[in-house]
C-alpha cells in the first residue's frame, strides 16, 4: 500500500509540474497578445506607460471606431483578402498536381528537384527580394497584386508542394488501379477518388498560403508602392508615426487582423492536426530515399 501511495504521490508531483511548466510557457506567450489587446481598449496615456498591469484603468473602444473613419481600414482588408485569396487557390491548385506528379511518377532529376524544393526553404526571403524586384520592373509587373500574388505563390510553393507528395503517398494505388479497371480516366480518378481522401492535407496547404500572404510585410513593402495597393501590413506600418492615438489605433488594427486567423485555426484544429501528421519522417525517408 505504502508503494502504491508514493507511485501515486509521485505521479501527482510530475503531473503538477507538467501543467505549471505548460501554464507558464502559455503565459508567455499570451501576455504580449494580451498587451496589444489592453492598448487597442485603453486610453492614449496608456500607450507610454511602463505599467504591466494585467487590466487597463480605463476602457474604450475609441480606438476600434477611429481605425474605421480615420484611415482607409476596409480597403486594405479588400486588397489582403484578394492577394491572399489568390495565393491561397494558386498554392492548391499548383501543389495538388505538382504533388502528385511526384508522387505517382518517376522522372529524371526528381528526387534532386525535391531536395532543392526543401533547400529553398532554409534561406531568408531577402535573399530573393533584389532578383524577384528586379526581374518584375524589367517586366513592368512592378506595383500591382499581380506581381505581389506571384511572389508569395513562390514562396508558399515549395512547402505546399512537399506537403502534398508526403500526403499523397498514404493513398494506396490499388484504389487508382481499381477504377482504372473499372473505365475511369487519369482525371476522374484524381478528382473523384484520390482528391477526397487528401482533404486534411489540403485544408493545411490552403491555411498555409492564406495565411502567409495575410501577415507578410518584407516583400510587400518592396513590390507595392501605390498607397491604394496597401495590403493590411503595409497600412498598418503606415500608420506608426508614435503618436499615442496612432498606437491605439495600431493596436485595433493588429487585433482585428488577427481574430480571423485565430477562428480558422479553432474551427479546423482537427483537420490541421490529421494534415500533418502524413509529412512526418516515414514519408520523408519514402518520398526521397525507398519509392
Amino acid at each position: 500500500m505504502s508503494n502504491d501511495r508514493s507511485v501515486k504521490k509521485q505521479k501527482s508531483i510530475k503531473t503538477i509540474g507538467i501543467y505549471l511548466i505548460l501554464f507558464l510557457f502559455s503565459f508567455w506567450t499570451v501576455f504580449p497578445l494580451w498587451h496589444i489587446f489592453k492598448l487597442s481598449v485603453g486610453q492614449a496615456d496608456l500607450n507610454f506607460t511602463t505599467d504591466l498591469s494585467f487590466f487597463p484603468s480605463a476602457w474604450s473602444l475609441k480606438s476600434y471606431r477611429n481605425i474605421f473613419i480615420e484611415v482607409p481600414f476596409l480597403q486594405w482588408i479588400g486588397n489582403s483578402l484578394l492577394v491572399s485569396s489568390t495565393v491561397t487557390l494558386t498554392g492548391l491548385s499548383l501543389a495538388s498536381f505538382a504533388g502528385y506528379g511526384f508522387s505517382r511518377f518517376k522522372f529524371k532529376w526528381r528526387k534532386s528537384l525535391l531536395f532543392g524544393m526543401i533547400a529553398t526553404q532554409m534561406f531568408p526571403v531577402t535573399l530573393i527580394l533584389l532578383p524577384l524586384f528586379v526581374l518584375l520592373v524589367k517586366l513592368n509587373l512592378n506595383d500591382t497584386f499581380f506581381a505581389l500574388s506571384i511572389g508569395y505563390s513562390a514562396l508558399v510553393l515549395p512547402f505546399c508542394i512537399w506537403q502534398m507528395k508526403t500526403y499523397y503517398d498514404t493513398v494506396p494505388r490499388s484504389m487508382e488501379e481499381a477504377a482504372w479497371i473499372d473505365g475511369s480516366s487519369h482525371w476522374v480518378t484524381f478528382y473523384r477518388i484520390v482528391l477526397p481522401q487528401i482533404t486534411p492535407a489540403l485544408v493545411v496547404v490552403g491555411l498555409f498560403s492564406f495565411i502567409s500572404a495575410w501577415g507578410e510585410i518584407m516583400m510587400a513593402s518592396v513590390i507595392i508602392q501605390n498607397p491604394d495597393l496597401y495590403t493590411l501590413p503595409l497600412g498598418l506600418k503606415s500608420i506608426q508615426t508614435g503618436s499615442p492615438d496612432d498606437i491605439g489605433l495600431f493596436a485595433a488594427g493588429s487585433v482585428i487582423v488577427t481574430v480571423p486567423v485565430v477562428i480558422l485555426f479553432i474551427l479546423l484544429n482537427r483537420v490541421l492536426i490529421s494534415g500533418f501528421t502524413p509529412g512526418g519522417f516515414y514519408s520523408f525517408r519514402v518520398s526521397t530515399g525507398k519509392d
